[in-house]
């Protein structure tokens, strides 16, 4: 009798299903998070100002390596430059630091060796000043495995040399990594920071991200 009322339900469970319309297809669009363009356009009044802020923000996830301030030589405001030392990526038994984005980052950086370095470049131009982030991800490259038990000749099998026929001068190369390109993800982080020191306006969540071209 047991098994005869479970296949009655079980029925009754397929028929209802069956008459209902898809849930997913009534699911209500999903909210975007707000895209901050990049490069940032600011306002500051006086250039100082702007570097202290803008030094002041990228320290909190890197190790600053060389700056060229932003300088106003008699009303001629000059570019500005600062480039961080590479970071070893945060993992998931490093909370308190932040050059680690999200949690698919930290997952990464706690299996494998990964790190980091920013490049932040400063245009004066239309009554203010064009903020550029550029984070760059690399991957250590290593002769084999961590504890593998295989030769590296299993890995290395060859001597040729590793050209780069059309270099884009983007990503600088060091040798023991391999460059993964940019890390958008950490760039909004940052961007949003700067913006959020100069009262820019938050996007809004569902707009269209802004060409990543615009501005210099």
């Amino acid at each position: 009798m047991a098994a005869r009322d479970f296949w009655t339900i079980w029925v009754l469970c397929a028929v209802c299903a069956g008459c209902t319309r898809p849930w997913l297809i009534d699911a209500p669009p999903q909210i975007l998070a707000p895209y901050y363009p990049n490069p940032i356009f600011v306002q500051a009044r006086d250039p100082l100002i702007l570097w202290e802020n803008l030094v002041d923000v990228v320290d909190n996830y890197f190790e600053i390596a060389s700056e060229s301030p932003v300088r106003d030589l008699g009303g001629v405001v000059t570019e500005g430059r600062l480039e961080t030392r590479p970071k070893i990526g945060a993992t998931l038994l490093e909370p308190w630091h932040r050059d680690s984005p999200d949690r698919y980052s930290r997952l990464e950086a706690t299996l494998q060796t990964v790190r980091r370095r920013a490049e932040i470049r400063v245009s004066p131009r239309d009554g203010g000043y064009w903020i550029s982030v550029q984070v760059f991800k690399e991957l250590e490259d290593l002769a084999m495995p961590s504890g593998a038990t295989a030769s590296s000749a299993t890995f290395r099998n060859d001597s040729s040399l590793n050209r780069v026929e059309s270099p884009i001068g983007e990503a600088e190369t060091h040798s023991g990594w391999i460059p993964l390109g940019r890390d958008t993800a950490l760039e909004q982080r940052i961007v949003e920071e700067i913006g959020g020191r100069f009262g820019v306006v938050v996007p809004s969540p569902n707009s269209s991200p802004m060409p990543a071209q615009a501005g210099p």
